[in-house]
């Protein structure tokens, strides 16, 4: 697969068309500044940029030394976001965005290649324009997009957006012990005015976000580039079927409430479900009472996690997974309850973008495929705010993500930071010209 990926990309190079800001655009400066960053922030086990922690510290103030070669204000706002802003012939502002936080053991692309490809698109700008876009431009690196340490996904975003619950968040602690509360303060944050982020969207006009697939869709296609159609709205629930417990070796079969043979029965049914549905359904763990070797399984738990960019489909999926829990229960003899952890609507991101991020792929690389998003990204909390936002993938060797074998094609960084400065060219003349 690798092989024949290096050689679409070698293809692809062959008849991709010049970037209309060649002469000002380096995307091998991109990749250096990556591998730069992986060096500083990274150790044989991988990415090590965990929000509020010295690392990441480390990660931003070396992005500020990055910035400071540009003609940029550099602020950072009641969540934590650092923005930095050129300012234009217009108020009316171009956002690009991303983040430098990883997971533990991280991926040395998955979020620093939004910000370092976005970094090198304000760079073409300055060049181009001599520091005077015709829009004012603005790159922002949010904070915490992974919740990595708190458990907690899109803080400094979902504050932006105005969907933060605070409530939730001031319960929040670390595997420590150490509150989210605490630790935000050490980096200058009052988590009770976190939402007071809003404010920078004032004269935002559109969103853009690069990213990495993070799986195989591209992959398997042979492609090096996606528009993204909108992150999936995300139903997840924890389901729990209740028998009797009672001796392995004197309970005839016929005989038992085993609410393990009823929760193992989902697992074939949420792949019909999907077969019938699209999307992706996922039961992601068990855990049973007693667990015991001599006993019949007395309590199940398991959890699923079920996912469309259609919502009508998405309702779908939970009403048939719902409706067969319920059929396995009584052929089971059993119960069954439900209890939802956490549910999010699908985003749909806008068509004009999605339309101009097509037109970049096509003109890049000559070959581009729409998809939906699975994991959330802050690109989903901006639009949430009313933003017109669109995301463009790049693809994932081994499909794989938040792992440090994590791997993009060099040939297809260099692709993703050409189309991805198109996109922003193009979508600057469109702020331009809705405003005359």
């Amino acid at each position: 697969m690798v092989e024949k990926a290096n050689d679409l990309a070698r293809n692809l190079q062959s008849m991709t068309v010049a970037p209309m800001n060649a002469p000002f655009l380096d995307p091998r400066r991109t990749i250096a500044d990556l591998k730069e960053l992986r060096a500083l922030t990274g150790d044989e086990n991988g990415a090590q940029r965990v929000a509020f922690t010295e690392t990441w510290a480390t990660a931003r103030a070396w992005l500020k030394e990055k910035m400071a070669e540009l003609p940029v204000e550099c602020s950072t706002d009641a969540a934590g976001n650092t923005w930095f802003t050129m300012k234009g012939d217009s108020p009316k502002a171009l956002l690009m965005g991303g983040h430098i936080d990883s997971v533990p053991n991280g991926g040395w692309l998955d979020g620093c290649l939004n910000v370092m490809a976005g970094v090198e698109v304000m760079r073409r700008i300055a060049t181009q324009y001599d520091g005077e876009p015709p829009v004012t431009v603005r790159l922002v690196d949010w904070a915490d997009e992974e919740g990595a340490r708190f458990g907690k996904s899109l803080f400094g975003s979902s504050a932006f957006s105005g969907n933060l619950d605070l409530d939730e968040a001031r319960t929040l602690k670390d595997k420590t012990g150490i509150p989210l509360t605490e630790a935000v303060a050490a980096f200058g944050i009052d988590l009770d005015h976190a939402k007071d982020a809003g404010v920078e969207a004032h004269d935002a006009a559109a969103y853009l976000e690069l990213h990495i697939e993070q799986g195989p869709v591209l992959l398997d296609m042979d492609l090096p580039l996606g528009v993204v159609l909108g992150t999936c709205g995300v139903e997840r629930h924890a389901i729990t079927f209740r028998g009797q417990a009672a001796h392995s070796g004197s309970t005839p079969m016929n005989r038992r409430k085993d609410a393990f043979l009823a929760a193992a029965k989902m697992a074939p049914e949420i792949y019909q479900i999907t077969d019938r549905h699209g999307g992706v359904c996922t039961i992601g763990s068990c855990a049973t009472k007693p667990g015991i070797v001599t006993s019949v399984v007395e309590e199940c738990r398991i959890t699923l996690d079920q996912r469309h960019l259609d919502a009508p489909s998405l309702a779908l999926m939970l009403e048939e997974a719902q409706a067969a829990s319920k059929r396995f229960a009584e052929e089971g003899n059993v119960t069954v309850e439900w209890e939802r952890i956490w549910q999010i609507e699908p985003v749909p991101f806008d068509d004009t973008l999605i339309g101009f991020c097509d037109e970049a792929i096509l003109e890049t690389c000559g070959t581009s495929h729409r998809l939906p998003s699975g994991p959330l990204h802050d690109a989903a909390e901006v639009a949430r705010a009313g933003i017109p936002t669109v995301m463009m993938f790049v693809q994932s060797l081994h499909g794989i993500s938040h792992n440090k074998i994590e791997d993009t094609l060099e040939e297809h960084l260099e692709l993703c930071v050409m189309a991805f400065d198109r996109l922003a060219e193009k979508t600057m003349t469109w702020i331009t010209s809705n405003e005359e």
